[in-house]
């Protein structure tokens, strides 16, 4: 059974029969050593009554890292889209136009799939993992299973932004490398049945505009993937203080300043040299590295792989 049959059978709770597919919209992409994802929009038949649904699925095999894997999968109704716009229609959902013949129901169906080498970069500071969070990270959990993802506010932003985003060419590139990380973070946490609405261990934190300021601070790190920025600098353009923005972010993204900016160059990179076709010169340039040799080694060091390797796949 496909995937997307497979999840839209569990939302509904019944079998889904190709016959009763019409996609309306799709996307997909898949990079090797980063995320395969996939955002397929369905047309909603009157007969579906299918419920908002979330999946981890963990797979795993010894030995048999090419097929090893960790999947995310959602399966969200209920939107109304334009047909011509391929986007949510907010005049459409609030019935502001009763007329328009464009207005769609449909189902969004997304699909990620996390190899073992792209999941490594999160798990290599645990040396000794003991969570579970931290062996499926690692693959060092030995026994495939699925898990049933409820769908919290963070999680519903992070989809809708994903569906919603109006960029394109390498700035789609960006924000859903950017936003897939985003939905793994929530759905580990979700995994462990952990509450994302804990109180913060920085009480800083607990101030939404202060909260604001380090989201706005990933933003900005997206906008300059191609010219980097300073911790100061950073620090300075969403007026906080660097030690909280450090702390800040760290909490919030699971992950450090540093470590996220080279984690989204290098996911960025293996997408300009493999779907775009450019040089290993040429990347370097776009990702404002001073020379090629010092990208290279960046990017060896992230992904485990020369550039160039990478062109001949």
């Amino acid at each position: 059974m496909e995937l997307q049959q497979d999840i839209l059978t569990i939302a509904q709770k019944q079998p889904i029969f190709g016959h009763e597919l019409e996609l309306l919209h799709e996307v997909d992409r898949h990079v090797p050593g980063s995320v395969h994802y996939s955002i397929k929009r369905y047309k909603r038949q009157p007969q579906w009554s299918v419920e908002d649904t979330g999946i981890l699925a963990y797979h795993y095999r010894k030995n048999e890292d090419e097929t090893n894997a960790l999947e995310l999968k959602f399966c969200i109704s209920g939107n109304v889209y334009c047909k011509q716009k391929q986007t949510e229609c907010d005049s459409c959902k609030l019935n502001g136009t009763r007329n328009c013949s464009d207005k769609e129901d449909s189902i969004d169906i997304l699909s990620f799939s996390f190899s073992p080498s792209y999941l490594n970069q999160f798990a290599k500071a645990h040396k000794s993992p003991q969570t579970l969070s931290d062996n499926v990270l690692s693959f060092k959990h030995t026994t495939s299973f699925s898990k049933m993802l409820p769908l919290c506010g963070k999680t519903r932003m992070a989809i809708e932004a994903l569906l919603n985003h109006t960029y394109s060419d390498t700035l789609e590139n960006i924000f859903i490398n950017a936003q897939t990380q985003i939905l793994l973070l929530y759905s580990m946490d979700c995994m462990l049945g952990e509450k994302l609405t804990a109180d913060f261990t920085c009480k800083f934190l607990a101030n939404e505009e202060d909260r604001e300021k380090i989201v706005k601070a990933r933003e900005i790190l997206l906008q300059h993937i191609g010219e980097p920025i300073t911790i100061k600098a950073l620090s300075r353009k969403v007026a906080i203080n660097e030690c909280y923005l450090k702390k800040g972010f760290k909490e919030i993204f699971g992950t450090t300043i540093f470590d996220f900016y080279q984690s989204q160059r290098m996911e960025h990179a293996k997408y300009l040299l493999y779907e775009k076709g450019l040089s290993v010169t040429e990347v370097s340039h776009l990702l404002g590295y001073s020379s090629i040799s010092h990208f290279s080694t960046a990017f060896k060091k992230q992904t485990g792989i020369k550039p160039c390797e990478l062109l001949l796949r």
